[in-house]
C-alpha cells in the first residue's frame, strides 16, 4: 500500500462516505473521515465527496467552519479531488433553487443538466462514458485508462460549467447533451460521476489520486 502521508476525506453531513472510504483503503493505510478543520489542513491529500443539493452541501460545510479552511488546502498545491456534489462545490456559484455561492477555487458555475432529446429523464442515474477533451491527454494523470471512453457511473441533476475550458478534464453526452463531466485545476480535480461506484475504471482513479504527490 501506499505510504505517501494522510489523505482527508471531509465529512459535512451530505457525503458518500462509506463507498468512498471503502475504495481508498484499498491501497493506502493513512486515511481518515473528519469534519474537523485542524486535521483537513494538516492532511496530504483531501476528498470532498457529496450527494445532495448544492445549497444543503455548502451549508454544511458552513455551520463546521469548514469553507476557509477547504479554501486553504486547495492553495497549497496539495492533491484534492472532489466527487459529484463536491466537485460542485469547487465552483463559483450553483443555481440549484436559487443562485447560492459556492467555494470559488475553480470559475464557473453549476446549472441544470437539460437533455435536448425528447422523453430522457432527469436525474441522470447510471453507466455513461467520459472522453478526454483531446488525445493524449489523460496519461500523465490520474485518468490513467486503457480504455479510450471508459464507463462510469452517474446520479446528478446538475452540471458544471467551467469558465475556462482548458481545466476541462472529461465530457459526456446525456439525451443529446455534452457536458463536463471531470476537470482539473493544478492539482485540483473534480468528477460529476462516482468513481468509488465505477468499477475497476473507477477505482483506478481513486488508486492514482492516493498516489498523487505535492505540486
Amino acid at each position: 500500500m501506499s505510504q505517501g502521508g494522510l489523505t482527508v476525506i471531509v465529512d459535512y453531513g451530505v457525503g458518500n462516505l462509506r463507498s468512498v472510504a471503502k475504495s481508498v483503503s484499498q491501497y493506502i493505510d493513512s486515511w481518515i473521515i473528519t469534519e474537523e478543520a485542524g486535521i483537513i489542513l494538516s492532511a496530504d491529500r483531501l476528498i470532498l465527496p457529496g450527494v445532495g443539493a448544492f445549497g444543503a452541501g455548502m451549508n454544511g460545510l458552513k455551520i463546521r467552519g469548514l469553507i476557509e479552511p477547504i479554501k486553504q488546502f486547495a492553495r497549497t498545491g496539495k492533491p484534492m479531488l472532489g466527487i459529484c456534489l463536491g466537485a460542485q462545490l469547487l465552483f463559483e456559484r450553483g443555481e440549484e433553487f436559487g443562485p447560492r455561492p459556492g467555494l470559488g477555487i475553480i470559475k464557473g458555475k453549476v446549472v441544470k443538466l437539460q437533455p435536448t432529446e425528447k422523453n430522457v429523464k432527469v436525474p441522470q442515474i447510471g453507466w455513461n462514458k467520459i472522453a478526454a477533451p483531446a488525445p493524449g491527454k489523460w496519461p500523465e494523470i490520474i485518468f490513467q485508462s486503457p480504455e479510450r471512453e471508459p464507463m462510469m457511473y452517474f446520479v446528478h441533476s446538475y452540471i458544471f460549467e467551467p469558465t475556462e475550458s482548458q481545466v476541462i478534464l472529461a465530457t459526456s453526452v446525456y439525451g443529446g447533451q455534452k457536458f463536463c463531466s471531470a476537470v482539473r485545476q493544478g492539482n485540483i480535480y473534480g468528477c460529476q460521476f462516482h468513481p468509488e461506484k465505477s468499477g475497476e475504471a473507477g477505482v483506478t482513479i481513486i488508486r492514482h489520486f492516493v498516489n498523487l504527490q505535492n505540486g
